[in-house]
């Protein structure tokens, strides 16, 4: 919903382009701070003594302040006192607009491909005032022949010192609060979304659901694809050709749309610069039993880019008594011990036995376990800390640190505050909800975390909601499912680079898509919600970053040095490769140069290195607007335009690409997801369809009165016969099928009954459009593949539902075994 998208397979979403236009065109000024290093401003870490009007936000530290001083000096050394009294502010004030947050907009260098100014724009104003006082000094303060060449005539030389955009003239942008109100801050949008921006790391990956770092100083990181294959990364963001670790012929998974099963997790040993141990969490079958498995590998001796796969031991196997919640997070928290968060087991509603796995402490599934791995090269693989809450309790398991949760995706701890520590070792958990709410959690030891008696705040099983001895800790926030089905766990940002999101716990839902924040209020006690929006108009007008991102979040991450990222993918399979991982930037702040630098230790790589390309954007006009104050008055309606002719012939140009790229989209579905309350959904990009007629219905459609089950597509824009959103005919009424649940073995029901050999595809989220004309009929279709219609599969009842139109299913039959797109 809030996402623009590239020429690789996404599609540019129209809400974006015209709130982009809406800024261009309508708003007077829009905020967008810049150095002439095209990177943010800053605080300085030290005190500016020059240019002191910008010591608390600017461009420059305390090196360029002296530079800029000594400049000034020399300029003035060539004036008597009646010159140095009349021209020294003037000249002070032309050198320090490189330290102006604007710098960029005054020397007119936000395109790094064109000229600097030599001297800020001006308005025109000031700059008659400084061509009557001190043309002289002119010379002295710019080399640049025009301004030399201009320097007798006043007022050709103002209009060479005129910017397009009027609103950053010099000194006029000082008293403009919308350009001054809130600056350094994270820019927020009217309804408080936050504005931040990406830096795409990592593309072509195949569900990328774990990235990790060794802290070994190399300041390498690993990503992990769910097929079992793990890919070592350098600082630069090359790839290194020869897997990292490979376990593919051992992980349980498949290509079939929202198999939760597969590599999971991994994490290093805190003491890894010295043991060269990793582990390692995923699925397994072992004869006709599935079982979750948490691995010990170490690192070759002979190439520390490279696991030594015959090292594997197994730490520890649990059953699973179905395919979907098996949890996949595993990590080392500070106090050195190994943490494993699993899934309740499956199905919905944790069903086995009186209590369900997550409130039987005898049962591992639905808990947090705390073990240690340190020192396990002799006896057993792991001990039981003394301290683990259950150790004494008659018929609980040792390992359980924590219980009553459902299935936990992601999990991290809080590095805390860098100058206080504040929050230090918190552990933080998205748990994913059943059918109501998703939540987050701070896992503390011996608690329990309500699943299944409460789902977020809410009773899920009354009768042991009720019970006096349930004794759980609530979530720190949950969320409905109008807003998110999957909730993705991130991390508390710590890092250096973005000073204004330390503290902040920023983390996503896959389904919705939605980036969200929360920040712990220190007068209430309480956790302040805002959601995150990526930057439009030119808010991420900086070189290398994006505004855009597959919606479906997998996973989030964080690098040695503390920066956050998060891996997305488009298409709903293990082994496609459209998975990318994306850096989060704040484009209104950042750390002063220098600052944050580190030399990462040398890497000794023998294997073949990948450089990394970013993947295309759409190409935008290269023509920018040229607005004024005249051309754009305030307007009560966006229809009410008054731009200039050329402005809309680039208004226009930028259309007509909207239009093409809407017109050629090829549609997608969206990735697995590891952690939905039912076999994982897959959600895409809203794309606005036009309604398409019904092309396709079975042999008995024809009939005056449908027989029940009939069904029929409809939505394909080009027409084809073999695809579009499932109707199906139910009760005398036409109706559209959720895609709760949807698979394709529902698919294949439907294909088999329109007379297709292959069900292609399981298609979701309306990617043939919403049959908003219609009633919803179907949900929580659950098929075997040989009924006769869907009818005749599991479902919620004949109209009964709990989703909307944007959910409706759909289809791609065929007759061969492959999509023709």
């Amino acid at each position: 919903m809030l996402y623009c998208c590239d020429l690789l397979g996404r599609v540019w979403h129209s809400r974006i382009i015209r709130l982009y236009l809406l800024a261009f065109f309508i708003a007077p000024v829009f905020l967008h701070p810049q150095c002439l290093d095209f990177k943010p401003p800053f605080k300085p870490q030290d005190d500016l003594q020059f240019c002191a009007m910008y010591r608390n936000f600017g461009c420059c530290d305390s090196a360029k302040d002296k530079e800029l001083m000594a400049k000034f000096y020399k300029i003035m050394d060539n004036f008597d006192y009646y010159g140095y009294a009349s021209c020294a502010g003037y000249v002070q004030d032309l050198l320090c607009q490189e330290c102006s947050p604007y710098a960029a907009h005054l020397f007119d260098a936000e395109d790094p491909s064109t000229p600097i100014r030599t001297l800020p724009g001006l308005c025109p104003d000031y700059c008659s005032q400084f061509w009557l006082k001190c043309r002289s000094t002119i010379t002295l303060l710019s080399d640049d022949p025009q301004l030399a060449e201009a320097e007798p005539d006043q007022d050709r030389f103002c209009q060479l010192l005129e910017l397009e955009d009027p609103d950053y003239c010099y000194p006029h942008l000082l008293s403009n609060e919308q350009l001054t109100q809130n600056l350094g801050r994270v820019r927020a949008d009217p309804e408080g979304c936050l504005q931040l921006c990406l830096e795409e790391i990592a593309n072509g990956l195949r569900n990328p659901l774990a990235m990790v770092y060794a802290n070994d100083g190399t300041h390498r990181f690993f990503i992990a694809e769910q097929v079992g294959l793990v890919w070592t990364y350098l600082p630069d963001r090359s790839k290194l050709e020869k897997p990292f670790l490979n376990i593919t012929k051992a992980v349980l998974t498949s290509p079939w749309e929202g198999d939760e099963r597969g590599f999971l997790g991994m994490t290093f040993h805190p003491n890894y610069k010295y043991n060269r141990k990793l582990y390692v969490y995923y699925s397994v079958e072992i004869g006709f039993d599935e079982r979750i498995r948490i691995s010990e590998f170490r690192v070759s001796p002979s190439d520390m880019n490279v696991v030594d796969h015959g090292s594997e031991r197994i730490i520890l196997e649990v059953d699973e008594p179905a395919s979907n919640h098996n949890g996949g997070m595993v990590m080392f928290a500070d106090d050195g011990y190994l943490y494993i968060f699993t899934g309740d087991g499956g199905m919905a509603g944790d069903p086995f036995g009186k209590y369900g796995n997550s409130q039987n402490k005898s049962a591992l599934l639905g808990k947090v376990l705390r073990i240690d791995v340190d020192d396990n090269d002799r006896g057993p693989l792991y001990r039981i800390p003394s301290d683990n809450p259950f150790v004494h309790e008659r018929g609980a398991r040792p390992e359980v640190y924590a219980y009553g949760v459902r299935n936990m995706w992601r999990c991290s701890v809080d590095r805390g505050d860098p100058l206080t520590k504040e929050g230090k070792g918190r552990i933080f958990c998205g748990d994913v909800g059943q059918n109501k709410f998703e939540e987050i959690d701070i896992i503390e030891k011996g608690r329990n975390y309500g699943w299944r008696a409460k789902e977020g705040f809410s009773c899920y099983d009354k009768k042991l909601c009720t019970n006096s001895s349930l004794d759980d800790v609530l979530p720190i926030y949950a969320y409905p499912h109008k807003m998110g089905k999957s909730v993705t766990g991130g991390y508390v940002y710590r890092g250096c680079e973005y000073p204004n999101l330390n503290g902040m716990y920023i983390f996503g839902d896959f389904m919705s898509g939605r980036m969200m924040t929360l920040q712990e209020n220190k007068n209430t006690g309480q956790w302040d919600y805002h959601e995150i929006c990526m930057g439009i108009g030119l808010t991420c007008a900086f070189p290398g970053l994006i505004n855009n991102y597959y919606q479906y979040i997998i996973s989030f991450a964080e690098d040695e040095a503390g920066e956050l990222y998060f891996m997305s993918t488009g298409v709903p399979s293990a082994t496609s490769p459209t998975g990318v991982v994306y850096k989060l930037v704040d484009p209104s702040r950042r750390a002063p140069p220098r600052q944050c630098h580190y030399d990462p230790l040398p890497v000794r790589v023998k294997s073949k290195l990948i450089k990394f390309k970013p993947k295309e954007r759409v190409e935008l006009p290269t023509k920018r607007p040229n607005l004024s104050p005249q051309e754009e008055p305030v307007r009560s309606h966006p229809t009410e335009s008054a731009v200039s002719e050329s402005d809309k012939d680039w208004l226009q140009e930028l259309m007509d690409i909207l239009k093409e790229q809407e017109a050629a989209a090829v549609t997608t579905t969206l990735p697995p997801t590891t952690t939905t309350t039912k076999p994982p959904r897959h959600t895409r990009r809203k794309n606005r369809r036009k309604k398409g007629k019904h092309r396709l219905e079975s042999e008995s459609a024809s009939a005056a009165v449908p027989q029940n089950g009939v069904v029929r597509l409809a939505g394909d824009e080009q027409g084809r016969d073999d695809r579009g959103r499932v109707e199906i005919f139910a009760n005398g009424e036409w109706g559209t099928v959720c895609d709760d649940l949807w698979n394709t073995k529902n698919a294949a029901v439907v294909c088999r009954q329109l007379g297709f050999r292959f069900a292609l595809k399981a298609s979701k989220h309306s990617e043939f459009g919403e049959g908003k004309s219609l009633r919803i009929l179907l949900d929580d279709v659950q098929c075997e593949g040989t009924e006769e219609s869907l009818l005749g599969c599991q479902h919620t009842g004949v109209g009964m539902h709990n989703c909307a139109h944007y959910e409706d299913a759909g289809v791609i039959c065929g007759n061969s075994d492959y999509v023709d797109a």
